[in-house]
């Protein structure tokens, strides 16, 4: 099955309510995929199947660094995001997911790049401006 959008999981919600997810002291990992991975809202956890591979992705991912902690922009939303990440050589990828490591690696949301992304020097993930209405992860 091929990516299908990007999705908030529903184990991220849930977790939510019953105190899996801090994002001020877990630890947070974006792993890549390739278009045979079926990643959606039901995705419950980090999987191997389907993982990218080359350059010097390693199985898991990178461990991402938060740039804004969990703050309320604006209104009611409340948001956090990460800074971009990256690894050298090459490599392809159709989408990602960011996952809690440990715990039995909780998924928090994936992210479809579209189409098929390949690098051949550096392959990066950039993310979205740090702000209430375009932050990677917002709730209001």
């Amino acid at each position: 099955m091929a990516f299908t959008g990007n999705w908030t999981t529903n184990a991220f919600k849930t977790g939510l309510m019953d105190g899996t997810f801090n994002f001020t002291s877990g630890s947070f990992y974006l792993a890549l995929y390739t278009n045979s991975a079926t990643l959606d809202a039901t995705t419950t956890a980090y999987t191997a199947t389907g993982e990218a591979s080359g350059g010097n992705y390693v199985a898991g991912g990178n461990l991402l660094t938060i740039a804004q902690v969990p703050t309320v922009g604006n209104g009611d939303t409340a948001f956090i995001s990460f800074n971009n990440t990256s690894w050298t050589g090459a490599i392809t990828a159709r989408g990602a997911l960011i996952y809690l490591s440990g715990g039995g690696n909780p998924a928090v949301c994936v992210l479809d790049f579209g189409a098929d992304k390949t690098s051949t020097a550096t392959f990066t993930v950039q993310f979205p401006a740090v702000t209430n209405t375009s932050a990677i992860i917002r709730i209001s």
